[in-house]
């Protein structure tokens, strides 16, 4: 059996936590993964992982054989993308994770751009605002909102992206427009949006001249999406903050009203975020280098 591939097999489950989600990821019958491990450990007399019926954990010689043969794999990537003159003319698979709203208004309108630029890449963008396990899904980069928590991640900082307060004009047709906003705590309904990990809803926060204030607000719907954040507000059922990106051409085109306009809203953070261990290869650059230049020149985004 060829080594290299029982190599990279190996690599993959430890790196999906079971061999079902490598098989899928690597695109192999289940069976053959197990063989090609059983294979490597037979060939090196070690037992590399543990298996139950649910889990897959490594062993210490496991671990310290990942450690060593996922930079000899980084390596060979690299030769073999110098070889292939991959630098000048990216190609192959990239997989993608991205914000529903971010993908919709900003990323696929403007695919044609980057498929002009690299014809030979084939994208496959997982749409979600769900926070994906890079490593176990098998995602080559996500774009991601907010502060990082985790540490073992490479993040390039691409943009932030400002929060504006919003209603809609029925629903201040209806309930007065809020003048401060401890208001929308009192005296109007808020729409939340939650974590889809831990189910809390994110306040809504608002600044003046160092006062800082974070509103929670009664609410008759909350989500975990951000069209569906945009689509509740747009209904009138309540105030809330939402992307400038998607506020702007709304406000705009009179379908939503801005609030509390002398108040300032957060303002996320955007990053394309990558696994340390995986090959920074052509496409993932090209990719990351492409969106941070249309970031860069989004008129509601700031850098």
């Amino acid at each position: 059996m060829d080594q290299i591939q029982s190599i990279r097999v190996f690599a993959r489950v430890v790196e999906a936590g079971t061999f079902t989600k490598a098989a899928e990821s690597l695109d192999l019958p289940k069976g053959t993964v197990t063989k090609l491990v059983q294979h490597l450990e037979s060939r090196l007399k070690v037992k590399l992982l543990n298996r139950t019926t649910r889990r897959v954990t490594v062993t210490p010689d496991g671990a310290a054989y990942y450690e060593r043969t996922v930079r000899v794999l980084n390596d060979l990537d690299d030769i073999e993308a110098s070889m292939t003159n991959a630098q000048a003319s990216p190609s192959g698979r990239l997989r993608v994770d991205v914000g529903t709203s971010v993908a919709q208004q900003i990323i696929i309108p403007a695919l044609a751009d980057f498929y002009r630029r690299f014809p030979d890449i084939q994208l496959d963008l997982g749409v979600t605002d769900r926070i994906v396990d890079i490593v176990a899904d098998n995602v080559d980069c996500v774009i991601r909102g907010g502060e990082l928590t985790e540490q073992s991640l490479v993040a390039r900082r691409v943009g932030n992206l400002p929060l504006m307060a919003v209603a809609s004009p029925a629903y201040l047709q209806a309930h007065g427009s809020p003048g401060h906003p401890d208001e929308l705590e009192r005296a109007h309904t808020v729409v939340n949006f939650f974590s889809s990990r831990t189910g809390r809803p994110y306040p809504q926060e608002f600044e003046k001249d160092g006062e800082k204030l974070e509103v929670s607000g009664r609410y008759k719907v909350s989500v975990n999406e951000s069209n569906a954040l945009t689509a509740a507000v747009l209904a009138g059922l309540g105030v809330s903050q939402i992307g400038a990106f998607t506020a702007v051409p709304l406000i705009q085109r009179g379908e939503l009203v801005q609030v509390l306009p002398d108040w300032t809203c957060p303002t996320i953070p955007l990053y394309v975020v990558y696994p340390p261990n995986r090959h920074l290869s052509a496409k993932v650059r090209a990719f990351v280098e492409w969106v941070a230049e249309l970031f860069a020149g989004h008129p509601q985004m700031s850098r």
